[in-house]
């Protein structure tokens, strides 16, 4: 397969993936394809690879500072990108090595973009499941969105903070503080973040 492959819309990413396995070529294309300007290569790349990650991460592990590059990254497209692929790489993460990029990667959370800033959240909860020894450390942060965020969405992103609450096993002693930010969010600016408050304490 060569890159004009990558650029079909519906493509089978599954079967992509699972190529890749045996491929090292074709490993070594998606790789470098999920920095293309070509939307359509980027996605097909990007969704391979996290196929990828999920079963078979531990092929994708050595590439782990190319990705903590990317996180680093001006384009936020890549930041997107390296915010999936090292989360779902903590499952493999024998290394301890996300706990060296972890400031960086909730630096993320403390910039002005929601499309970066959200998705750092939503993943926070397969982290947590990854690593438990980071789940306080992780819970300090997203409880903490309101002062770290600089963005003008942040009442937005709160709605995805309590998304990734609900996926942790909470621990009795951080559920009264997580309960009463929840509260605090039924009077929130964001319908979005309402609702998902009103959410969480019905299925409480």
């Amino acid at each position: 397969m060569d890159k004009s492959n990558l650029n079909v819309k519906g493509l089978d990413v599954e079967k992509l993936a699972n190529d890749a396995i045996s491929n090292g070529e074709l490993l070594k294309l998606l790789i470098n394809e999920i920095q293309s300007k070509n939307n359509t290569v980027r996605a097909n790349a990007f969704n391979a690879l996290m196929s990828l990650s999920e079963d078979n991460g531990e092929l994708l592990y050595p590439y782990w500072d190319y990705f903590h590059k990317m996180l680093k990254s001006s384009n936020n497209y890549h930041k997107y990108i390296a915010v999936y692929l090292l989360a779902s790489l903590t499952s493999v993460d024998v290394e301890n090595r996300f706990e060296k990029v972890f400031d960086d990667y909730y630096e993320i959370l403390e910039g002005e973009k929601l499309m970066t800033a959200s998705h750092v959240v939503l993943n926070s909860s397969r982290i947590v499941s990854n690593k438990p020894e980071l789940k306080s450390k992780i819970i300090e942060k997203l409880l903490n969105t309101d002062e770290l965020h600089k963005g003008k969405q942040k009442e937005l992103i709160k709605a995805y903070v309590i998304d990734a609450l609900e996926k942790i096993n909470l621990e009795e002693e951080d559920r009264e503080r997580i309960d009463n930010f929840v509260k605090l969010q039924l009077d929130s600016s964001s319908p979005k973040t309402r609702y998902a408050a009103r959410s969480y304490l019905d299925r409480m």
